[in-house]
């Protein structure tokens, strides 16, 4: 068992920012490290690369060590799912697996490693946390969106198909060219192509851009921006700040208790 002041330092030195910020840097550096095997490089750099790689990985093990032996509530360490997700890949990256049939798994694993950084900096664990909640609320609006997809599409390849069977061939290919439509990839092409022999079909196009990428995907952003809103205010209650609903009610309060005094 760590004594009580050893904890308390290594406590103090995972809540550091400054170690918080090299964490951050190691994590980059493993990223670069991870990039720069991707090239055609001489044998005494792949060399110096290949034990850069080793000193990350146990500096990785160190790290994931002080934030184990420094948490004052030790049983419920592994009850975090970000804990569970470093100590897994820091786990597997020790296993020496690079000249063996799971090398491909070991690689694998050290690009992943990169992911880190969401659980070691805050505002992205709150930010991948409100996509995660918002997921629920999305699934409705992507749901929609889907029904409007497919019906653009059935009319699509109804109406189209003698133009272009490449873009309007079969109702699949019709929502693959939809979805170029809506991210405005060369869309005026293929409306133009449509509209030579349907010369409204610039109705077809613009109401479906208007479903899509003006009303739903600004529908998916406010509910996203909603989500992350609740994830701050949430942790701004669990580090002690007060929400805006207490701020009004002691506003409330304090009016009037100024209103009894000047009565």
């Amino acid at each position: 068992m760590l004594s009580s002041h050893l904890q308390s330092r290594l406590f103090t030195l995972r809540s550091n920012k400054i170690f918080e910020l090299f964490v951050v840097s190691i994590i980059l550096l493993s990223a670069l490290v991870i990039g720069a095997k991707t090239y055609s490089m001489p044998a005494g750099l792949i060399s110096f690369i290949g034990f850069l790689d080793i000193g990350i990985t146990v500096f990785f093990l160190m790290e994931i060590s002080i934030r184990f032996a420094g948490d004052p509530h030790k049983s419920r360490f592994f009850f975090n799912g970000w804990n569970v997700f470093d100590s897994v890949i820091v786990i597997v990256s020790l296993i020496p697996i690079e000249d063996s049939e799971l090398a491909l798994v070991g690689r694998l694993i050290r690009i992943f490693r990169v992911l880190r950084m969401v659980s070691v900096v805050p505002e992205l664990r709150i930010l991948l946390n409100s996509l995660i909640k918002a997921m629920p609320q999305l699934g409705y609006v992507l749901l929609l969106m889907f029904i409007i997809f497919y019906i653009y599409a059935a009319v699509g390849t109804t109406f189209f198909d003698t133009i272009n069977p490449v873009l309007w061939g079969d109702i699949s290919i019709s929502m693959l060219t939809l979805f170029r439509v809506m991210t405005f990839e060369d869309w005026t092409d293929v409306m133009y192509e449509v509209m030579a022999v349907y010369g409204y079909a610039w109705v077809f196009f613009l109401s479906f851009i208007f479903l899509t990428t003006f009303a739903f995907l600004n529908m998916v952003i406010g509910i996203v921006v909603n989500v992350m809103e609740n994830e701050n205010a949430a942790e701004r209650l669990a580090d002690g700040e007060p929400s805006m609903t207490d701020l009004r009610n002691e506003l409330a309060e304090i009016k009037a208790l100024l209103k009894r005094q000047g009565g």
